[in-house]
């Protein structure tokens, strides 16, 4: 992983809150020109410091009316077991995200449903009828909330 320096950190502050700004802008407000600025975003692209951006999305707009977390607790692990539920999951179009965990919990999977008549069938033919699982446990979302900020944890040091 490279070392970050507090330039890096800000472009990524900035990005991580709006990941539109436009390369002006970054400049700008790190205090660096727009060349270097554009440099290091593309450097932080390549090592993969930068991962990918997304758009926030209205759940309703898309017909989300309601999200749970499911929290799944598999029969046996194996790599194998364990590798088919992560494609299983990666492929229903329902998961918004999932944390594959230790502890008494194996995965926790936010999902995204119309109703709770949909989320009952969800449950039943993408988790509970699955060989590989043991137990699910549902818990209704009423809100979320992305954070934007950033914590620091690593050194920033003033050399890239």
């Amino acid at each position: 992983m490279p070392r970050i320096d507090r330039t890096d950190f800000a472009l990524l502050r900035l990005l991580r809150k709006h990941a539109r700004l436009p390369n002006k802008t970054l400049a700008e407000k790190t205090g660096v020109a727009p060349s270097t600025a554009l440099e290091r975003i593309r450097r932080l692209h390549e090592a993969r410091v930068i991962q990918g951006y997304h758009a926030e999305i209205e759940p309703a707009a898309i017909g989300i009316g309601l999200q749970a977390m499911v929290a799944v607790r598999l029969a046996r692990h194996s790599r194998t077991l364990v590798d088919g539920f992560l494609r299983h999951l990666q492929g229903l179009p329902e998961v918004l995200a999932f944390y594959h965990l230790a502890g008494a919990d194996d995965f926790l999977v936010h999902v995204g449903v119309r109703d709770s008549h949909h989320l009952r069938e969800l449950a039943l033919t993408a988790f509970t009828e699955r060989d590989e699982v043991a137990h699910i446990h549902t818990q209704l979302i009423f809100g979320f909330h992305r954070n934007t900020e950033l914590p620091v944890l690593v050194d920033l040091n003033d050399e890239a």
